[in-house]
């Protein structure tokens, strides 16, 4: 074997992936197992442990170096594992330097750990690479960290403060992956929209994507992913307006709908913020969709809370709902709160999960007979605009088809290929 690497989480480890795999390679390591993980919850923590224990099992003689989040957070959970032979930062994961080492001296037992304080971390590495192998979009990375302390968030410890790439650097990505055949890029990192406030100028995040939509106008779909709707800039508001080339599909880090527990949670924004902005969004966009992020049995939530959270999804009149149970992370202030019993988490992450079902069969049901352009991300499957999956027969990954909607399985959609688009 090579060089395999297991991913969990969010986009931007799926690029960092990439990122890591490359360097890897370029510095002559072999036979190695990176697993990059996540720590936005526990259960991701224990998913990415029961990965490493599966990985040797199924590799005795390979060297299994564990890094991302979690490795970062929680560094002893996973040096103590016997299974482990080496535990890299976040930081120490991207650099060449890091694998160059393995490659030339082998490891050492004394050199188990190679985690750096993130926090002293001040610069976002532009990492250009020319595409993601397999994949049909390709994402940039345009920013990393967190400046904000949410309450019940580990990740800023995991990723380091907010940083960001300059605006020459991402164009210039977008520009080198549209050239070698990418139709659609996802701008990403760990929270985009603050995007700019540590570069000169301090520019916005519309003021990249308006950028990018100007500097390389053979790029046919931008598409942005989890946004902090309190923060987008009047810049962005203007590009959703007017540009079609930035995709009607926004993912909005909501977490809650009830103001006493989005106070609790130290978000900058109440209930009636999400609604205006879907509200102001759908005015300029009619065919946009909002997903949401959103955690099921948060300390001290009553059931009248809940209603309100269970509520936003009609009010905010989202379609795709990302149900996270509550699951208090180490250090955060959130774990110190009074906690709900697990049943009632479950319950309540279930009733949320089932009306995600319910209003994600009111969208499909509603794009039945529309004429769609799907990008295809693997043969049989793609995506419309507003990034619901649709099964159509025809196609490569990476190609643009003018798809019939046909019907749904209630999960995605049916089509028909009708032609391909320019």
């Amino acid at each position: 074997m090579s060089i395999d690497v297991v991913t969990f989480g969010c986009r931007l480890n799926s690029y960092e992936s990439e990122v890591m795999k490359r360097e890897a390679e370029a510095a002559g390591l072999t036979d190695a197992i990176l697993i990059n993980t996540c720590a936005v919850t526990s259960e991701a923590v224990r998913q990415a442990r029961q990965a490493v224990r599966k990985a040797r099992r199924d590799n005795p003689n390979a060297r299994i170096i564990v890094t991302g989040c979690a490795a970062q957070t929680e560094t002893s959970k996973f040096s103590e594992m016997p299974e482990v032979d080496l535990v890299l930062g976040n930081s120490e994961k991207l650099e060449r330097a890091s694998y160059g080492r393995i490659a030339q001296f082998g490891l050492e037992e004394s050199e188990k750990v190679r985690v750096n304080d993130i926090m002293s971390v001040r610069e976002t590495a532009s990492h250009l690479i020319d595409g993601l192998e397999g994949r049909a979009r390709a994402f940039v990375q345009v920013q990393n960290g967190c400046d904000h302390r949410c309450t019940f968030c580990i990740i800023p410890f995991g990723r380091g403060n907010s940083r960001s790439v300059p605006m020459g650097v991402v164009v210039d990505q977008v520009r080198r992956l549209v050239e070698n055949g990418y139709n659609e890029i996802v701008i990403t990192g760990v929270d985009i929209t603050s995007y700019g406030a540590d570069l000169p100028g301090t520019p916005k995040l519309g003021t990249l994507v308006a950028k990018i939509l100007k500097l390389v106008p053979e790029l046919k779909r931008l598409r942005l992913s989890s946004i902090d709707s309190i923060e987008a800039d009047p810049e962005l508001m203007r590009v959703i307006a007017e540009d079609e080339r930035l995709m009607p599909h926004f993912h909005l880090s909501l977490q809650a709908g009830d103001d006493m527990i989005l106070k609790r949670m130290k978000r900058r924004h109440l209930r009636a913020d999400s609604i205006r902005f879907c509200e102001e969004v759908r005015a300029m966009r009619p065919d946009v969709v909002f997903g949401a992020d959103i955690i099921a049995g948060f300390p001290t939530e009553t059931e009248e809370m809940f209603a309100n959270t269970l509520a936003i999804v009609d009010d905010c009149g989202l379609t795709h709902l990302h149900v996270f149970p509550f699951s208090p992370r180490p250090g955060t202030p959130a774990a110190r709160m009074p906690q709900l019993g697990k049943a009632v988490i479950k319950e309540r992450a279930a009733r949320l999960r089932a009306k995600g079902e319910a209003v994600l069969a009111a969208h499909l049901g509603s794009e039945v007979g529309r004429l769609r352009p799907i990008l295809m991300e693997r043969e049989g499957l793609g995506r419309t605009e507003q990034f619901t999956q649709v099964e159509v027969e025809g196609g490569e990954a990476g190609q643009i088809l003018q798809t019939r909607i046909t019907g749904h399985t209630g999960r995605h959609l049916l089509g028909a290929l009708v032609s391909r688009a320019a």
